[in-house]
């Protein structure tokens, strides 16, 4: 990335790349050494499929993998295949996610296994400087193929469906590719809806994972807490590495503080912080990982071998990598955000904070009693979308396609969890820094301190009894800036 452009060359794009180009006003061009590796598997495409059989190419799709197409059919076959596909259902999906399927997409077209005529790269990257978008519903996929997305795309550069743009969808014309017939299947037969949408939830769960530590180090400081449970010597002893960094991070977040603690031992939202968070930490960071392998993979079938000159069939389209690791994020960040709720808690008691119940203005006050019932909501949503998406499994196509991961689905899951988070993680913010505000306190120095004033600067200061929904979703917003401070960079 260049200041505010984007190289797409199939091999080297991040998660928080496709953040970039799905949410912010930034240019994407295609590198030469991409365009070329397109060009060269295009050819090769060509010249083995005039050789022998090549699924989608010379033959039917699905169970119908064994019908030769005829040479008569074969500029219509394509166009079938892409009319038939094109049939995905309910809403439509943000529009960021139909930014990031598509410019992961060209990435992948770029890493030259897909065989498909590389001038669609230029079109695919035209549509995303004008910021058109295809129609794309909600469902169609199971993670084997983001088929319904992606045919409804190819429509739209063959001119049969509209482009949509602006904030209410307005319809128009756009840039154009005819693809050809033979390059149909190629170009739908991809995962790239959901590794966008995985891609943009991995780079927000990181970031908020991070800004996590900074909440749990200001509720930590309002509660007069325990730093004994940070302690190298007790992170030595059992040095799991996200364990570690945790503890870490609070030590040097409390550095410059040094108050006696109220208590031989804290509850398990401090004492135990570094032991629930630092997996869940880990577990962003692998599924971030497995997200970005796959963004820079030619997992396309059939893989078209240029360096063989050859195609191969096989099962790269199965995303169950992607599946199983953002299953195992939520697990992990649903444990996570339980503790943010025990912490929150705490932050209403008078034995943890000095102060009137729920931090009222009176003791008959309601104060904050709200924000609690607030994030159990949210905390609720999140142990439902902690459900792993892995354990469903279909057979489709007359028993030819008998198993999926449901990647798609563990993807769209992610995106609603980190949402739920944020909001749950907004609660604890929101007391945290009344509470300091109420004991007349604030940090003394370093990053927390950086991070109360930020909170401070923006967050309301009055104590009375008055609707805290603003409060939630100014906190919320802060988030990002919290992650900053800890000195996190996407």
């Amino acid at each position: 990335m260049e200041n505010s452009r984007i190289v797409i060359d199939g091999r080297a794009l991040t998660c928080a790349q496709v953040g970039t180009a799905a949410r912010e006003d930034v240019t994407v061009a295609i590198a030469p050494e991409g365009a070329a590796r397109a060009l060269a598997a295009w050819r090769v495409a060509l010249e083995v499929a005039d050789a022998q059989p090549v699924y989608g190419r010379t033959t039917g799709v699905g169970a119908n993998r064994v019908v030769d197409v005829e040479w008569e059919d074969a500029d219509a076959h394509g166009l079938r295949l892409l009319r038939s596909h094109a049939a995905g259902a309910g809403p439509l999906v943000a529009p960021e996610i139909v930014r990031a399927m598509l410019t992961v997409r060209l990435n992948q077209i770029a890493a030259g296994g897909s065989g498909v005529e590389p001038g669609v790269l230029q079109a695919l990257a035209d549509v995303l400087n004008l910021g058109l978008l295809p129609p794309v519903p909600v469902y169609g996929a199971i993670g084997t193929g983001d088929l319904t997305a992606l045919a409804s795309t190819a429509l739209c550069l063959l001119g049969e469906r509209s482009w949509l743009a602006g904030p209410d969808g307005e319809i128009e014309r756009g840039p154009g590719f005819t693809l050809r017939s033979s390059d149909a299947l190629a170009f739908i037969s991809s995962n790239a809806a959901t590794l966008g949408e995985a891609a943009l939830a991995v780079t927000d769960l990181r970031e908020l994972l991070a800004a996590s530590t900074v909440v749990a180090a200001l509720s930590h400081f309002a509660v007069h807490g325990s730093e004994e449970p940070f302690a190298p010597a007790v992170q030595d002893a059992c040095p799991h590495p996200g364990q570690r960094a945790v503890a870490s991070a609070m030590r040097t977040l409390l550095a410059f503080e040094q108050p006696a603690p109220m208590r031989i031992q804290d509850p398990y939202g401090y004492r135990a912080f570094p032991q629930v968070h630092g997996p869940a930490i880990e577990a962003a960071d692998y599924a971030e990982d497995v997200v970005a392998r796959e963004i820079n993979a030619a997992a396309e079938n059939p893989l078209v071998d240029v360096a063989g000159r050859t195609v191969w069939h096989n099962g790269n389209f199965h995303t169950a990598y992607v599946g199983l690791a953002l299953d195992a994020a939520r697990a992990a960040l649903f444990q996570t955000m339980a503790l943010s709720a025990a912490r929150l808690g705490t932050l209403a008691e008078p034995a943890f904070t000095g102060l009137y119940p729920f931090q009222g203005a009176t003791e008959a006050s309601s104060g904050i009693m709200i924000l609690e019932y607030v994030a159990h909501s949210a905390l609720a949503d999140v142990r439902r979308l902690a459900t792993p998406a892995a354990l469903g499994s279909a057979v489709l196509s007359r028993g030819v396609e008998e198993h999926a991961g449901f990647s798609t689905q563990s993807a769209r899951a992610s995106t609603d969890a980190v949402a739920a988070y944020r909001i749950g993680l907004g609660c604890e913010l929101v007391a945290a820094a009344r509470a300091l505000r109420m004991q007349g306190r604030a940090p003394a120095g370093g990053p927390l301190k950086g991070a109360f004033d930020l909170a401070a600067a923006v967050l309301d200061p009055r104590v009375e009894d008055r609707p805290l929904d603003a409060d939630i979703a100014v906190a919320a917003d802060l988030l990002p800036g919290l992650a900053r401070v800890q000195g996190y960079s996407s």
